[in-house]
C-alpha cells in the first residue's frame, strides 16, 4: 500500500478515461498479462462514492432549507417551533460528515487501485503474451566471422586481469564485480564517449542528479508501489532508496512544474550508478556483467508535447543505436509486444547487440515513450500560449547506453585469437592512445 499522502495525489490512469473506456481498459490489461479483475472493484467504489456523493448532496440541501426555515422562525418570534426545527436536523450534520468521509475512503481507494495497473499499449504495438511476439524492425552490422572459438567476456576479462569477480564476491556478494586497469579505464572511456556524443552530437543538456531519491519520486516513474522489492532501500526515518535508474530522478527533475511550451522538448542524460536488487531473478544471467546488483548507465531522457512523442521516440532510440554504430558493434531494433513491455510504457524498442560468445543478440538499451503516464504521477504539466489550461506532459527515456553491456561487447567482438582485445578507433582518446589491451 502506498505509505504517503503525498503518492496518492495523482495517479496514472485518468480516473475520467477509465470510467468511461472500461472496456478498452480491461483489454488492454489482458494484451499485458495483467489481471483485470481490480477494474470490478473498480466500478463497484465509483457506484459507491457517486452513491453517497448524492446522498450528502440531498442532506445538503436538507441542511440549508432547515437553516432557512428556523431564520424565517426565529425573526418572526416563534423560538419554540425554530428550537423544534433544530432538534429535527440535528442529526443531519453527522450524516453528511460520515457520507463525506466514506466518499474521501472510496476515492482513496480507487486512485490507490489505479496506481497499481500498467499503462495502456500504443495501438501498433504488437498483441503478445512475452519476447516470443516482439518484431525486429532493424538491423545494422554483421556479425563477425571468427577464425577461431571466441570467448565470453568473463575468460576473457579474468585472463587479461581487468575483471576480478571472486574478490568482488568477498567484499560484497554475488552479482558483483571488481574492474582493473585497462577495464576500469574502458569503462571510464564508454561513459565519456556517450555523454560527449549526446550533448554535443545529440544536443542533450548534460545533469549529475542524486543517486539517492524519495519514495515521492520513486512513484512519479512507477517503481512504486509495483517494484518495491527490486530497490535498495536505506534503513532510516527518511525513506530513501538507492537509484534503480537515471531515468528516477531525471524525469522528476522538473515534477509538480507547468513549463511553457516553447521550452519544450526538454533533452537530458545523465551518467549514474544504478542499483537493483534484481528479485525474483536469480538462476537468469547471472555469469558475469550481463545482470549486476550494482552497473553503470548513460541515460536519456526526453520530456515534450504530447504531439510530439511518437517523433521524439525514435529520435531518442537513434539517438542510442548512434552510439553502437560508431563503436562498430551490431545490433537489432526490435518493437516490444504487450506481453514484454515495462510497466509504465505505451511503446517501447529494445536494442540488442551482438554477443559472439552467445551466438546471440542481448539488450543494451529499452527506449520507451510513456505517454503522460509518469506525468500525471508527478503533477508534470505545460502551458501552450495564450494563457491556455495547463496539459500533462509526455515523458519518455532509453539507456544510451548500458554501460557495462556495452563494455561486455566490446570486449567479445574485439577479441582476437590470442585473447587480447582491440580498443574500438573512437574510445582511443579517452584511452590515453592505447590501442589494444594486453
Amino acid at each position: 500500500m502506498i505509505d504517503s499522502g503525498d503518492l496518492a495525489v495523482q495517479i496514472m490512469l485518468d480516473l475520467n478515461f477509465v470510467r468511461e473506456n472500461l472496456d478498452l481498459v480491461r483489454a488492454a490489461l489482458n494484451s499485458r498479462n495483467f489481471p483485470a479483475d481490480s477494474l470490478d472493484r473498480f466500478v463497484e467504489l465509483d457506484a459507491e462514492r457517486r452513491r453517497v456523493i448524492g446522498e450528502a448532496d440531498r442532506i445538503n440541501q436538507l441542511r440549508n432549507a432547515a437553516s432557512k426555515e428556523i431564520g424565517a422562525l426565529m425573526q418572526s418570534g416563534m423560538k419554540d417551533e425554530a428550537n423544534a426545527k433544530k432538534a429535527e436536523v440535528a442529526g443531519l450534520k453527522d450524516q453528511q460528515t460520515d457520507l463525506e468521509k466514506a466518499r474521501d475512503a472510496a476515492d482513496a481507494e480507487m486512485r490507490e487501485l489505479l496506481a497499481g495497473l500498467p499503462n495502456i499499449p500504443a495501438l501498433d504495438v504488437p498483441v503478445g503474451k512475452d519476447e516470443s511476439a516482439n518484431i525486429e524492425i532493424r538491423n545494422w552490422g554483421e556479425p563477425r566471422d571468427f577464425d577461431f572459438e571466441p570467448k565470453d567476456h568473463v575468460d576473457l576479462g579474468e585472463k587479461l586481469g581487468i575483471l576480478d569477480l571472486e574478490r568482488a564476491t568477498k567484499i560484497a556478494g554475488a552479482r558483483f564485480a571488481i574492474l582493473n586497469g585497462a577495464g576500469a579505464r574502458l569503462e571510464r572511456a564508454l561513459i565519456n564517449f556517450m555523454l560527449e556524443v549526446h550533448t554535443t552530437e545529440h544536443g542533450y543538456i548534460e545533469t549529475l542528479p542524486p543517486f539517492l531519491v524519495n519514495r515521492t519520486t520513486l512513484f512519479g516513474t512507477n517503481q512504486l508501489p509495483k517494484f518495491e522489492d527490486d530497490l535498495f532501500h536505506i534503513r532510516d526515518e527518511r525513506g530513501f532508496a538507492l537509484i534503480p535508474t537515471a531515468e528516477v530522478p531525471v524525469t522528476n527533475y522538473h515534477a509538480g512544474e507547468i513549463l511553457e511550451a516553447k521550452e519544450l522538448p526538454l533533452n537530458y542524460t545523465a551518467y549514474t550508478p544504478c542499483f537493483r536488487s534484481e528479485a525474483g531473478s536469480y538462476g537468469r544471467d547471472t555469469r558475469g556483467l550481463i545482470r549486476q546488483h550494482q552497473f553503470e548507465k548513460v541515460e536519456l531522457v526526453k520530456i515534450c508535447l504530447p504531439e510530439e512523442s511518437d517523433r521524439e521516440h525514435e529520435t531518442l532510440t537513434a539517438d542510442a543505436e548512434k552510439i553502437l554504430q560508431l563503436l562498430g558493434l551490431p545490433y537489432r531494433t526490435v518493437v516490444l509486444s504487450t506481453g514484454d513491455m515495462g510497466f509504465g510504457a505505451r511503446k517501447t524498442f529494445d536494442i540488442e547487440v551482438w554477443l559472439p560468445s552467445q551466438r546471440t543478440y542481448r539488450e543494451i538499451s529499452s527506449c520507451s515513450n510513456c505517454g503522460d503516464f509518469q506525468a500525471r504521477r508527478m503533477n508534470l504539466r505545460f502551458r501552450r500560449a495564450g494563457g491556455a489550461k495547463p496539459e500533462f506532459v509526455h515523458t519518455l527515456n532509453g539507456s544510451g547506453l548500458a554501460v557495462g553491456r556495452t563494455w561486455i561487447a566490446v570486449l567479445e567482438n574485439y577479441q582476437q585469437a590470442d585473447g587480447s582485445v582491440l580498443i574500438p578507433e573512437v574510445l582511443r582518446k579517452y584511452m590515453n592512445g592505447i590501442e589494444k589491451i594486453i
